[in-house]
């Protein structure tokens, strides 16, 4: 007798998440677009919204160095430091989580499931982030931007996620039941890179063909087992 296509169990879970931050968690890719676009048009260049959206998921100091070509006469780490303040400053005075974001993290604690933060952003902002999520160890693991690693699309900032996860809770963790949640095309290149299933949730750029294994409208409403039952599905 044939064997009849099984359902995923309710308590099937993944065994960690890794969230990107900006654009997936909360919505600070708008306060970035205000402020490159200040910096650049400040020193004589010309800078559109357009420009800073082809750059979303793009390191600090590779977009640095991007903004100087556009005519910032600042060191890499200047411009840096400059941008990130102004986006800590106004993250300080309204945070927006994207929606369902915040649900998400909590019932995935409540499960125990091993969460990472896996930012292309520095520790000043995750901090600020980290707060309006609960504050520190709501995520098990933040890796930044600012730990010298490759930055993405490169896959070493989620290697070293898992990585550090698997020593945090000395579990032998293995990539393939972890899920990445990303924004980016950039981040979606460095999350696949890695060999983690990956679910894009769009923002500010399209994600259609951006190589995702799901693509999701929105985190609202999404669960636990939904994105353990994701991962299940795929990798059967």
């Amino acid at each position: 007798m044939p064997s009849q296509p099984t359902t995923p169990p309710d308590d099937l879970l993944p065994t960690a998440v890794l969230f990107d931050m900006d654009g997936t968690l909360v919505d600070t890719e708008p306060y970035w677009v205000e402020a490159e676009i200040e910096l650049v048009r400040s020193h004589g260049g010309t800078w559109s919204e357009a420009d800073s959206l082809a750059m979303v998921g793009t390191g600090l100091e590779d977009a640095a160095a991007v903004f100087q070509r556009a005519g910032v006469d600042l060191g890499i780490r200047e411009i840096v430091e400059h941008l990130l303040g102004r986006v800590v400053a106004r993250t300080r005075e309204r945070t927006v989580r994207r929606d369902g974001a915040r649900e998400l993290v909590a019932a995935l604690r409540e499960r125990g499931v091993p969460l990472a933060l896996v930012t292309s952003s520095e520790a000043p902002l995750a901090e600020v982030v980290v707060e309006a999520f609960g504050g520190p160890g709501t995520f098990d693991v933040v890796v930044t931007g600012d730990l010298g690693h490759p930055a993405k699309p490169a896959p070493d900032p989620y290697l070293l996620g898992a990585a550090r996860l698997a020593e945090r809770t000395g579990r032998p963790l293995g990539t393939a039941g972890m899920v990445a949640v990303e924004d980016s095309r950039t981040g979606i290149a460095s999350a696949t890179a890695a060999g983690i299933f990956t679910v894009g949730v769009p923002n500010m750029v399209p994600l259609h063909d951006a190589g995702a294994d799901a693509v999701l409208p929105t985190l609202a409403g999404l669960g636990p087992e939904d994105l353990g039952r994701l991962v299940a599905g795929v990798r059967a």
